[in-house]
């Protein structure tokens, strides 16, 4: 059985379940009670749990992640909820430097079971400093998880399982997915590392990731008008990242592209062809293809934001070139 809901629904409900499911959750961040979250998600939480089990934050992301921390460290379950990944910055010696780290150094008697929910992506016209994507950048520290469902379904089934870990994940949702419908699997659980193959197909593989996943699989439907029949792999976790799943996918269709909102260069994309070029060289037909976002910061005016971000029609041009 399955239930149509919204991807701001599905994370709603991975936080009720987890509020109600155990004592040790609680949840922190700016605006986050009476408000109802920034994008709505804890609307009504203040009143059902109240203050002590939804902490409303000051804004100052340094301070409220690190209190995270040591409460993770003490034996809580704290959900963490930075209101956009740029402001994550504020907090990245926290993140990076403490949260990351914690279990190594300690020898393994301390670690920290905080889960790290923020907001990435652009789209919405809240410029330069609003929206960035460093999901990425996340990716590349080791002893932190990241995972970036484009669906409900992912949402909630990664959702379930990081509650489980014991070590911080950087759980990222993407601006402009909160209203995106979908069926959600009774019960479903994902685990993390495990990548989806969102559309089978014979002649190109896409590889993607949150957003960009709707966007390869509108480019897939316009590339069938024209016989070419394209397969979409959702990496859904960054870290740790699904190999076999790319590859195999590699050696079916022979021709891959890569897509990512970020800018190309520095890109995690990067790490995908470099994958790709080492583990399945052979199999290539053609020199991996990648479609990033501009190099420039995210213009305010919609119309500019647009040009900077890649469109269905840039991966479907990209798909083209290869085939």
């Amino acid at each position: 059985m399955s239930t149509e809901m919204t991807y701001r629904q599905a994370i709603c409900q991975g936080l009720t379940e987890a509020l109600d499911e155990d004592p040790r959750v609680y949840l922190m961040g700016e605006d986050i009670g009476p408000y109802g979250g920034a994008f709505a998600v804890t609307q009504g939480f203040w009143e059902k749990y109240g203050p002590r089990r939804i902490k409303d934050s000051p804004l100052s992301e340094s301070a409220f992640v690190g209190a995270g921390i040591g409460s993770a460290m003490a034996g809580l379950r704290p959900i963490v909820e930075i209101m956009t990944i740029n402001f994550s910055l504020l907090a990245i010696d926290q993140i990076v430097n403490h949260a990351a780290k914690v279990r190594y150094m300690s020898g393994d008697q301390f670690s920290v079971p905080m889960i790290i929910r923020t907001v990435t992506g652009a789209g919405a016209s809240v410029a330069a400093t609003h929206s960035q994507s460093f999901e990425g950048w996340y990716a590349s520290v080791p002893g932190l998880y990241v995972a970036v469902p484009s669906t409900p379904e992912d949402a909630l089934g990664l959702f379930r399982t990081c509650r489980e870990l014991m070590d911080p994940v950087m759980f990222v949702e993407h601006i402009l997915l909160y209203g995106a419908r979908g069926e959600v699997s009774d019960g479903i659980k994902i685990p993390l590392g495990k990548a989806d193959v969102k559309k089978q197909g014979s002649d190109v593989t896409i590889i993607s990731y949150s957003k960009m996943v709707q966007n390869s699989l509108e480019a897939a439907a316009l590339l069938e008008n024209d016989g070419i029949n394209a397969e979409v792999v959702d990496l859904r976790t960054l870290r740790p990242l699904d190999v076999e799943t790319i590859i195999a996918s590699t050696k079916k269709t022979h021709r891959v592209v890569v897509v990512e909102e970020t800018t190309k260069f520095g890109g995690f994309a990067g790490e995908v062809v470099s994958i790709v070029q080492q583990e399945a060289f052979d199999y290539l037909d053609a020199p991996v293809e990648r479609v990033a976002g501009e190099e420039v910061p995210i213009p305010y005016s919609m119309p500019l934001e647009k040009l900077a971000i890649p469109d269905t029609q840039r991966i479907v041009s990209a798909v083209k070139k290869l085939i």
